[in-house]
């Protein structure tokens, strides 16, 4: 797979492989002609407008209503990744149900939040997120809250990742960059974190502030620079590499 451009991952094939997964699930899904609305659409696309079409094309096919939609996405996900690695190597067709739930599920935030955990732990929640960090900031910050303490390293990451200000691929997050400190009580709860696939995160996000607002993120790294624990060091090592 190494020597497949990501963009070819999301043709046809792609979704012949999803529709094999939907129609188990929901006898009624046109597996034929959601096939061949992705084959018609997606040739001469870049890699974020195929995802994009998928995703449009499951909402033509599914039920209208979105609650029976994400019922049955959530059902198709399989088994949880249970590594760092492999997000977009091994769970890269989970890409357009995080779309899904991106576009179509806005008037639904507890439903989505929930459905977007389930993305998370086994591809990435960071991109379907923010839209709701957007409408929702303080309902948005308090799931976050919750996801920093989970047992599950998947969402302890997405609680930082899906904050970042600066995410690549994404158009910024500006809600919380004029106040940051309800951002940095989240980070807070992971200063401490174990798994590196979540402190690099961690010490990312606070690399994008360094960008957008230094003061009180040097303000931060100075805190915890007197920390004795190994996992803060590593973390204000990586957030200032490049200072």
């Amino acid at each position: 797979m190494a020597a497949i451009k990501i963009t070819e991952l999301f043709d046809a094939r792609l979704a012949v492989m999803l529709a094999g997964r939907i129609k188990p699930v929901h006898r009624a899904f046109d597996d034929r002609a959601f096939v061949a609305m992705v084959h018609d659409a997606t040739p001469g696309k870049t890699y974020t407008q195929r995802v994009g079409i998928i995703a449009d094309a499951m909402h033509r096919f599914l039920p209208g209503d979105y609650e029976e939609a994400i019922h049955v996405l959530t059902r198709v996900l399989g088994p949880e990744n249970p590594n760092e690695t492999g997000m977009f190597r091994d769970y890269y067709w989970i890409m357009p149900v995080g779309k899904f739930i991106e576009r179509y599920g806005l008037d639904h935030f507890q439903l989505s939040m929930d459905a977007i955990a389930e993305v998370t732990k086994r591809n990435t929640g960071e991109y379907a997120v923010r839209p709701y960090l957007r409408r929702y900031p303080a309902d948005g910050l308090e799931r976050m809250r919750q996801w920093a303490v989970s047992d599950n390293f998947h969402l302890r990451r997405l609680a930082s990742e899906g904050l970042r200000p600066m995410l690549p691929w994404a158009p910024r997050l500006d809600t919380f960059v004029d106040d940051p400190e309800p951002v940095f009580g989240i980070l807070e709860l992971l200063k401490e974190e174990q798994v590196r696939f979540v402190r690099k995160s961690v010490a990312n996000h606070l690399t994008d502030y360094l960008k957008l607002r230094p003061e009180p993120a040097l303000e931060l790294l100075a805190r915890w620079r007197r920390s004795h624990n190994e996992d803060t060091q590593w973390i204000v090592r990586h957030a200032t590499r490049k200072l």
